[in-house]
């Protein structure tokens, strides 16, 4: 089996991290601004926040921090995303 350089490990870890995160975070701004997130689909949130449990499971099991904080972050951010979600797509409603 191949040595990987722990540090270039991490760099690797984190850099995945903080690429996964960044799209939820200016999802979050833009429907922030718009009030609006009729785009985002409740169906891709759904099988995406699956995934991130299924990784957090998996990173609790090896003991992995970055997969674990990572996935724990990127469920939070969903959560956000969908309760903007589900508070604007009311609103468009009502009216």
């Amino acid at each position: 089996m191949m040595e990987v350089d722990p540090i270039l490990l991490t760099i690797l870890g984190v850099a995945a991290g903080v690429l996964i995160l960044t799209g939820w975070v200016d999802q979050i701004y833009k429907g922030y601004k718009s009030k609006s997130l009729k785009d985002v689909s409740s169906f891709l949130m759904i099988f995406i926040s699956a995934g991130a449990i299924l990784w957090l499971i998996y990173g609790i099991i090896v003991i992995d921090v970055f997969i674990i904080g990572t996935n724990i972050a990127a469920i939070v951010l969903m959560l956000i995303v969908l309760t903007m979600k589900r508070k604007y797509d009311k609103k468009i409603q009502v009216k």
